[in-house]
C-alpha cells in the first residue's frame, strides 16, 4: 500500500467487521472490504483482479441501527498490489455506479463513525 492513497478525495472508513464482497454477475466471492468511501473501496482479494477492468460487486453493509443492506456497485479497478500474506492482494476500486438509495445507506454508514 503506497502512493495510491494520495488520489483519495473523500474520507474512507475502515471495515470493523468482515464484509464479504461477491461478483454480482458470476456470484463468486471476490474478497472482503478493507475500507470504503462514497467514491471507492479497497478490498483484500485472494487472486489478482484485472487491471483497469470494470466489475459489478455486491456486499451486505451493516446498518447503523442494526441489520444489513445489500449494496450493489459498479466499480473500476484502479490498482492492485501484493499483500504481505501469500496468495492475497490489495485492490483499489473507484465506484462508478450506485443506486441513490444505496449511496444514501453508504453515506449513513460512513457518517455513523465519522
Amino acid at each position: 500500500m503506497n502512493a495510491h492513497h494520495e488520489k483519495r478525495r473523500s474520507p474512507r472508513r475502515r471495515a470493523e467487521s468482515v464484509i464479504e464482497v461477491t461478483d454480482s454477475i458470476s456470484g463468486r466471492p471476490v474478497g472482503r472490504v478493507v475500507d470504503l468511501s462514497i467514491e471507492g473501496m479497497m478490498l483484500l482479494v485472494d487472486r489478482p483482479v484485472v487491471n483497469d477492468a470494470l466489475y459489478q460487486f455486491a456486499f451486505a453493509l451493516p446498518l447503523p441501527g442494526g441489520g444489513l443492506r445489500t449494496i450493489e456497485v459498479g466499480v473500476h479497478e484502479q490498482w492492485t498490489d501484493r499483500a504481505d500474506m501469500p496468495g492475497h492482494y490489495w485492490a483499489g476500486f473507484r465506484i462508478i455506479d450506485i443506486l441513490a438509495e444505496d449511496a444514501a445507506a453508504l453515506a449513513a454508514w460512513l457518517d455513523a463513525h465519522a
